[in-house]
């Protein structure tokens, strides 16, 4: 089963992960739009606690703003709420819909990424229809409580090794931390902390596509 139309690996590049209070105090549909003009190519809309109705009328702000933009807005594990918001694609995790089936329902174009850091689960989601992967830890974080185990950037070129479709090097990835990822053929990045504790979240964004630029 393959995926959608191959998105280009550059709209993949910069993946920033929401969270629902960024530390700089300001809205974080104003966060959005500030990081997306900055250059950030990809927002993902992740809120664990949001009540549907809020978590969709969110999706559907943010999507206005990353449309107006140009960029990538995929909501984190709720399907539904992607496919009602107009989103551009859904992240799935292990617990949640598997990718062959929601491969099945998702209408063309529409992107569906997974979560892995398993060389076996990543070639058998590619098959599935995924057009991405997220893999890692690849640092410590204390970001997601749901992290997993360090794999570092060994275990991360060991899955990119192992599939064609871009591979995103999530878990403590920074600016000073880029330059170890440019030779283990991670596509692109996904990051939370790194921006949304910034107090500057365009600033943080420019410094991690600035690093980014290393790998040509």
């Amino acid at each position: 089963m393959t995926g959608g139309p191959d998105p280009p690996r550059r709209a993949l590049r910069l993946m920033v992960i929401t969270h629902p209070r960024p530390r700089c105090g300001r809205p974080l549909e104003e966060v959005v739009a500030e990081v997306v003009v900055a250059g950030a190519t990809a927002i993902q809309l992740r809120d664990k606690e949001a009540p549907p109705r809020e978590l969709l009328a969110l999706a559907r702000r943010l999507r206005a703003v990353t449309a107006r933009h140009g960029a990538l807005l995929i909501v984190n594990d709720r399907l539904d709420i992607a496919l009602a918001a107009g989103a551009d694609g859904v992240h799935l995790g292990p617990d949640d819909v598997p990718v062959a089936a929601a491969r099945r329902v998702v209408p063309d174009g529409f992107l569906l990424g997974h979560s892995t850091d398993d060389p076996g689960v990543a070639r058998r989601a590619e098959a599935d229809g995924a057009d991405y992967l997220g893999c890692g830890t690849v640092f410590p974080t204390t970001s997601k409580a749901d992290a997993g185990a360090v794999i570092g950037v060994g275990g991360l070129a060991a899955v990119a090794r192992s599939v064609r479709i871009p591979v995103l090097a999530i878990g403590g990835v920074t600016a000073e931390r880029v330059p170890l990822l440019g030779g283990s053929g991670a596509g692109g990045v996904a990051v939370i902390s790194a921006v949304m504790t910034a107090r500057r979240p365009a600033n943080a964004t420019c410094r991690l596509l600035e690093a980014m630029e290393r790998w040509g």
